[in-house]
């Protein structure tokens, strides 16, 4: 059992050293890698493996075609700013052929999982010699892994899979102990910007996480138009995290007269603080009504925006 390192009892500079030594000590004189996605997670695993390793953590940031708009580009300035190189590759064709025709939660989700750590991950890591893997597994991870709850794509001890075997390297998970709100104050204090380690969570299959039925570039571009919307006007907001979700069924609609069977979007926003439990924000309903005019004008194919007003539980956060 994983002992959990509460955010009342965690000091962030013995965290940080004790992780630095742990990673150095393991790592000895070879080299490791870690893939940075601009999420909270990998970002500040990014930030300890820099400290701990320097020029011997080679630091990549996988272009799966599933994230957000500008994401790859952006992320890579921010963290060459603060001095750490970041590699982009190119692996959008391996993603959605592999996710095609695929339409099971749980079949995408390991779909992107293996296709990540055996095939793109697999080669770039033997290409780079190097044999340790540094992630960004937190405790909520492993836990709606290990309760059915769904498998997050960065769990594999705790289900009996030895990533050594599996994979062909091993895995350090130096913040495996923490939860979000532990891991933001673990980035602060390791120098990142507040609009990195403040970020919202964002999950590891990306926008896949975030249609429902088959990801295909045509439908993660319509749900990543939506994520701009829905980003850019609830980021006042406060709220834990705030999203955008393709459904599969399509509603009929209008436009200019005419009826048209069109997409529907479904607005998601979340108060909660580790996100274990979590409650819908009451937006004000002046800003649903913009969130709806916005997406539906700005999002062709739309004809429909609703917002979410189930609990987690029995929801989660993620729709997929």
């Amino acid at each position: 059992m994983i002992k959990e390192i509460t955010l009342q009892e965690l000091d962030t500079g013995k965290f940080i050293a004790d992780y630095v030594a742990e990673i150095r000590n393991a790592v000895a004189d070879g080299l490791a890698i870690n893939a940075l996605s601009g999420g909270v997670d990998s970002s500040v695993v990014t930030m300890l493996g820099h400290r701990a390793l320097g020029p011997r953590l080679r630091t990549v940031l996988i272009e799966n075609g599933l994230m957000r708009e500008g994401e790859p580009e952006r992320v890579r300035a921010i963290f060459e700013q603060l001095g750490v190189k970041v590699e982009i590759i190119d692996a959008r064709e391996e993603f959605f052929a592999a996710l095609k025709g695929i339409t099971d939660p749980e079949e995408k989700r390991e779909a992107i999982t293996q296709t990540f750590y055996k095939k793109v991950f697999g080669r770039i890591v033997r290409e780079s010699g190097a044999k340790f893997l540094l992630q960004g597994t937190i405790l909520t991870d492993v836990d709606e892994t290990v309760a059915g709850i769904k498998r997050q794509h960065n769990v594999f001890a705790q289900l009996g899979i030895d990533p050594q075997a599996t994979f062909g390297y091993e895995i350090l998970e130096p913040l495996i102990r923490l939860r979000k709100d532990g891991v933001r104050k673990v980035g602060q204090a390791l120098g990142l910007p507040v609009e990195m380690f403040k970020r919202i969570p964002f999950p590891g299959p990306a926008l896949a996480a975030r249609v429902i039925g088959e990801a295909t570039p045509e439908r993660i571009a319509t749900v990543r138009q939506a994520t701009t919307v829905v980003e850019r006007l609830l980021a006042g907001t406060g709220a834990f995290q705030y999203l955008a979700i393709l459904h599969q069924d399509r509603v009929t609609g209008m436009r200019q007269n005419r009826r048209e069977f069109g997409q529907q979007i479904e607005v998601r926003c979340w108060d909660s603080t580790d996100a274990r439990v979590a409650a819908p924000t009451r937006l004000p309903f002046d800003l649903l009504e913009q969130l709806a005019h916005e997406i539906l004008r700005d999002v062709p194919g739309v004809v429909s925006v609703t917002y979410n007003i189930a609990t987690k539980p029995p929801s989660t956060i993620e729709a997929v």
